[in-house]
Parts: C-alpha cells; structure tokens; sequence
C-alpha cells in the first residue's frame, strides 16, 4: 500500500509540474497558438472592426499570426499596450490627446497630430501612423421627431429646451476631460435630473423608449440613421478632432518592419460613410465582423491571395 501512494505521489506531482509548465508558457496567449502580433480593441462594435481590418491585413501581407484581444476602456487598452500585453490598436486622436497625454483641446487635426505623434514616442516609444481616413466624434443625439417638434438642430438651440429633459449618458462620457463636465459648462446644458449613467449598448434603447430625451453616442455609428435619430451640430467646436489612427509599439516595428508596410496601406482608406455601413451591417444586419471585413477590403483593393486561406 505504501509503495502504491508513493507511485501515486509521484504521478499527481509529475502531472502538477506539467500543468503549471503549460499555463505558464500559455499565460499571454489566450488562444494557446503561436502568435507573432497581438491586436486589441477597444471593447464597441466599431473596433472590433478595425481590430480585425489591422489582423486581416496584417495576416494577409505578411507571414505573421495574429492574435485578437478585447478589452473595455481607452485607458485599460493603452496601458496593455505600454505594458507590452499587446501590439497595436486604433485609437482616435482626440480620445488620444485628453485623456491619454492629459492635453487641453486642439480644434485644429494636423497640429493635433503632430502633437500627439511627438507626444506618444518621446513618453510611451509608441508610434501613432496617419489616420484611416475618417473621424468619429462624440455625437449627442435627439430623436428626430423632437428635432422636428421644437426645430433643433444645434446644441445650442437644444440647450434651450434641456431644463425639461433628461440626459443619458455612458460612464467614460460623463467622467472624461473631453466629455459632458466641459460641454455642459461649454452650451450651459442644465437637465430636469441628472443624467442617467448608461452602458452605450442600451443607449439607444432608452432614447427610443423616451426614457431619455438626449444621449451620447458616435457620429459613425449604423444605427443614427436607421433608428430616424438626429445629431446636433457642435456649433460651438467644443469636440476635439477624433481622427481614427493605429497605434502600434516602436519595439513591434523594429522587430516586425513589415508590420508598418502592412499598416500603412490603410491610410485614408476609409470614409465616415463606409465606417457608418461597416458598423450598420455588423449592427442591423447581424453579419460577421470577419466577412464584413475580409468583403470591405476586397472592395478597397486590399485583398492578396492569402485571403484563400481561412484567418478564422
């Protein structure tokens, strides 16, 4: 008996070491395949597409694998990036500029960008490629029937009837820099209550159901235009520009220098309008991020005969 645990012993000590090997080999990479790059989003529908559109294009340019990882917030993605947890991801310029390099607003995109390029190598050794092409700004957003009732169709003019609504907005709009705090001050926008802090995939929801009568959402997003709602103009520029560029590790591309070849092909590649559909047939038609992409980059020229192969 006693020869028969000692067996026993050694089996279950051999198997523990094994098992905590492995996790430990495996502890960076969740799905326990070779990976070269790793790409994250930033946890909303329209970066989940562009997190796929850097691994599709990466995938199918170069002879790297890739990882894709998703996480919650600006701040949580940007700090797995410094700490090296991840390769590249987008990030808008003035979400960027605010609330990352903690800067006051520039109305200007092309000195924004300088800026933050200077700003995120000399602090992070993080490079920040030219943007894709569109922007996409916070939008505040009304249904369109009281935009037609009371003629509205500037903050401005809405600051007028917000005394008598109720705003609903997402937790990172209410507390960042660039958020409801300075526009509030900005427009004066006084509400009957205050505002209803909101997870943004019931946003819309609320609006809808006059649970609300104005929210935050993004100026690309698909549904605007499909739900009949308005987005009051920024008269007053108080929105930084939110210019949609890669920001990818300086350590990645001097290991991978066919990694900023691959990433750069997408500069300027991609309107607000497209942007709007990609989001609307994920959103409202319920198709795959991964064929939606793989389709859009087909369109653009950007396929190679990798595309053959399945990334999935």
């Amino acid at each position: 008996m006693n020869v028969q645990r000692f067996f026993l012993f050694c089996f279950l000590t051999f198997a523990l070491v094994i098992t905590l090997t492995s996790c430990q080999l495996n502890s960076n990479n969740k799905s326990g395949v070779d990976v070269d790059i790793v790409v994250a989003s930033k946890g909303f529908t329209e970066q989940d597409i562009l997190s796929e559109l850097l691994a599709q294009q990466i995938e199918t340019t170069t002879n790297l694998k890739v990882e894709r990882r998703r996480f919650t917030s600006a701040l949580v993605t940007h700090n797995a990036l410094i700490a090296g947890k991840i390769d590249a991801y987008i990030e808008y310029t003035g979400t960027a500029f605010t609330t990352i390099l903690k800067q006051k607003v520039i109305n200007d995109p092309k000195i924004l960008y300088e800026k933050l390029k200077q700003g995120y190598a000399q602090q992070f050794n993080l490079e920040v490629m030219k943007p894709l092409g569109f922007e996409d700004t916070f939008a505040m957003i009304i249904r369109g029937t009281d935009a037609k009732r009371y003629n509205i169709q500037t903050l401005s003019q809405a600051a007028k009837y917000t005394p008598e609504w109720r705003g609903g907005f997402g937790y990172e709009f209410v507390e960042r820099e660039d958020g409801f705090p300075g526009l509030a001050k900005t427009y004066n926008l006084r509400f009957a209550k205050p505002p209803r802090l909101m997870e943004l995939g019931l946003i819309y929801r609320a609006l809808l159901q006059k649970q609300v009568d104005m929210i935050n959402g993004n100026s690309t997003d698909g549904q605007i235009a499909r739900l009949g709602l308005v987005v009051l103009k920024d008269d007053k520029q108080y929105f930084p520009p939110y210019e949609a560029a890669p920001i990818v590790r300086q350590a990645t591309l001097k290991k991978y220098p066919e990694v900023e070849k691959a990433i750069a092909q997408l500069s300027g590649r991609i309107t607000a309008d497209e942007m709007r559909q990609l989001n609307y047939l994920v959103e409202g038609e319920l198709q795959d991020i991964k064929d939606v992409v793989r389709d859009f980059r087909k369109s653009k020229g950007l396929a190679s005969p990798k595309d053959n192969i399945s990334n999935s």
